[in-house]
């Protein structure tokens, strides 16, 4: 057993990994866009997958020495985090309508963590194939602006991830018309699904389940 790894979902797309006082983030929004909670944490590293509003407040969540990548393709090591970018589209029209999309594959410690951003496609098979097996897929599940539930579902089962989070779906007071997790959780088979009552979880605890955290 290595580090603990501590996952936290802020709401919306934006989630954190801590190991050891290092900490990631994904996503960061202002909360008050997105009538949610203003995320309450701050990164040594911001991964930034699109740049729209409700996934771009950097401000929000950065120090003074805080690491930015914003909608970065390739492959960096920063401060011992491989960092691997993939290029996708928000849309079904390779980005016509929304624009492409960073998929972001990281490795902290010896876990691999994927979190798709706003992905509006299925990717195609070269990008699948980078993601099979992750210790952890974070994936937008409540449709209208990204892959709907059962694109979602899809994707999972292309690439079958150990430990499945879902994200970006409605929750009281989100002002977005987005789907409620139910919906992608109907189409669930295999995993055993946990719903926690808090909105943090050591990743390390869980293997072959959907990970549904408390609103934070």
């Amino acid at each position: 057993m290595g580090e603990n790894v501590i996952v936290t979902w802020h709401g919306h797309a934006c989630v954190s990994l801590s190991v050891n006082g290092y900490v990631v983030v994904f996503d960061p929004h202002d909360g008050v866009s997105l009538g949610l909670k203003r995320p309450s944490v701050q990164g040594d590293l911001v991964l930034v997958s699109h740049d729209h509003f409700d996934h771009n407040a950097v401000n929000v969540v950065a120090k003074r020495t805080t690491r930015v990548f914003k909608m970065f393709y390739g492959e960096t090591v920063v401060d011992n985090v491989k960092i691997e970018g993939l290029r996708t589209y928000h849309d079904k029209q390779k980005g016509k309508r929304r624009g492409e999309n960073a998929v972001y594959v990281v490795t902290i410690r010896d876990l691999r963590v994927a979190h798709l951003g706003d992905l509006g496609e299925i990717p195609g098979k070269e990008i699948l194939e980078k993601l099979k097996g992750v210790n952890l897929l974070i994936i937008p599940v409540g449709g209208t602006f990204t892959i709907e539930p059962e694109e979602a579902w899809s994707i999972v089962e292309l690439t079958k991830p150990r430990n499945i989070m879902p994200i970006h779906y409605w929750i009281p007071g989100c002002t977005l018309p987005l789907k409620p997790v139910e919906e992608f959780l109907k189409h669930v088979r295999e995993y055993s699904v946990i719903r926690l009552n808090t909105n943090a979880f050591n990743l390390r605890e869980h293997d072959k389940s959907i990970i549904i955290t408390a609103s934070p």
